[in-house]
């Protein structure tokens, strides 16, 4: 399993962004799906998750109400709605995959097997 994340860029505060993770593989909805972003200096932090077919979703704090996870099974395509963009943000996000999550675990990394490669969003003031 290859998962490529893309969409990150620079946005000013109050903006938006749509994140994409694109899965290789036929067991995309076989799988759990999550959004974790790390900032210089900082551990991993969860995001969001999404149950394999996507009727279940988690959230962060920090970004519920603000952030939307989505998937796409017939596209193998995970996506992050950033809506209402703060400094506090800024991070590289990654996505992350695992076929069996207890949910307990959900938010933490390790928890996860498979990675894609991180994408850098910076929101300035």
């Amino acid at each position: 399993v290859q998962l490529q994340a893309f969409g990150g860029g620079l946005v000013q505060a109050g903006g938006s962004l749509r994140l994409s993770c694109a899965v290789s593989g036929r067991t995309f909805s076989d799988r759990y799906m999550a959004w974790f972003r790390q900032a210089p200096g900082k551990e991993r932090e969860f995001v969001a998750a999404i149950a394999r077919s996507g009727g279940n979703t988690y959230y962060a704090n920090s970004v519920k109400g603000r952030f939307t996870i989505a998937r796409d099974n017939a596209k193998n395509t995970l996506y992050l709605q950033m809506s209402s963009l703060k400094p506090e943000d800024t991070a590289v996000y990654y996505c992350a995959a695992d076929r069996s999550i207890i949910l307990s675990s959900i938010r933490t990394p390790g928890a996860y097997d498979y990675w894609g490669q991180g994408t850098q969003v910076t929101v300035s003031s």
